[in-house]
């Protein structure tokens, strides 16, 4: 009762003097993993990884993220592209261009690459359906393959994308093919150009697994708070309770990003099972994630939290 009456606060003022930060969940259950958010004048979306034969899951919440509904045999991408696999769709994310039209940036298998590629999509709707660019944006098939992309808008109006070579796709044993180390797995940072569809120039690395994120790092999301930018992520296995969301801060967007001494959360935490995914809202104090309900078969529900900031520590 507690908790319903600490969330109900929340909701009912503006979100900075929300002073309770609490997670709440599973407000989707059912497999909803990776998600992403998106705030709009028609509510607010959550999409997520492929699921059964929907490409992009959707769900929307008409009351601030407070209830959601998935949005049952709606697919936000039927076509995924003539460069991609169908229902290999993984990690989406969807701005607003501000001019009409929804961009979706998501990963999917190329048969051409025999890995992982980062696409786009547009629509004029955030439900969809969206339109795939004929070409990815980004491959980096030497690497591993490109996962794991969301967008970014620095207060200049410059567009990012960030994304994750997945070097522990390459192989070497253990969960996640990594278990010896000798593979990087990098959050790349990439300009766009102003439609959010065309690369600007190379990408360049703004962060790399250390010892104590295990095998990789990876769903990264990109924030600017209070200044800083803040860069979220998950290390670990994704199969394994050690899988969590973490985060690193820099004073410019192409750092060096510092990590925080710690998690934002782990398994254990409000009893929730490797935490990963995160999503922050823009505004940096609202997110979604997902947490495993069950390892086999793999399923994973969306849940939400309220963020607290003290300078440029997170805790939820």
């Amino acid at each position: 009762m507690m908790s319903l009456l600490l969330k109900l606060v929340c909701f009912s003022f503006t979100w900075s003097y929300c002073v309770h930060a609490t997670v709440y969940g599973p407000v989707i259950s059912s497999n909803f993993p990776d998600p992403a958010i998106l705030v709009t004048s028609q509510g607010t979306f959550a999409y997520a990884t492929n699921s059964g034969n929907i490409n992009i899951q959707i769900a929307q919440s008409l009351d601030n993220g407070a209830s959601w509904s998935l949005l049952n045999g709606v697919d936000a991408l039927p076509d995924v592209g003539p460069w991609a696999t169908v229902n290999s769709t993984w990690a989406p994310d969807v701005i607003d261009r501000k001019d009409g039209t929804f961009v979706m940036y998501y990963a999917a298998e190329s048969p051409s690459q025999g890995t992982h590629c980062v696409g786009a999509a547009t629509s004029n709707n955030p439900i969809g359906p969206y339109t795939p660019q004929a070409q990815p944006i980004a491959c980096q098939t030497a690497g591993g393959g490109a996962i794991d992309p969301a967008g970014f808008k620095d207060v200049d109006g410059q567009r990012y994308i960030v994304y994750k070579v997945d070097g522990s796709s390459l192989g070497g044993g253990g969960p996640c093919g990594n278990a010896d180390g000798q593979y990087s797995t990098p959050i790349m940072l990439q300009k766009m150009e102003a439609d959010g569809l065309t690369p600007s120039g190379d990408p360049v690395q703004i962060l790399d697994r250390g010892p104590a994120d295990g095998p990789l790092i990876e769903a990264p999301v990109l924030i600017l708070h209070n200044g800083s930018y803040v860069l979220t992520f998950s290390s670990n296995c994704y199969n394994t309770d050690l899988y969590d969301i973490s985060y690193a801060v820099a004073s410019s967007i192409a750092g060096p990003y510092t990590k925080a001494a710690k998690p934002l959360l782990v398994t254990g935490n409000d009893g929730i099972t490797a935490p990963g995914g995160a999503t922050p809202r823009p505004d940096g104090v609202f997110m979604v994630f997902h947490a495993t309900v069950n390892f086999n078969p793999l399923t994973r529900y969306m849940y939400t939290a309220t963020v607290s900031w003290n300078g440029t520590v997170m805790s939820v």
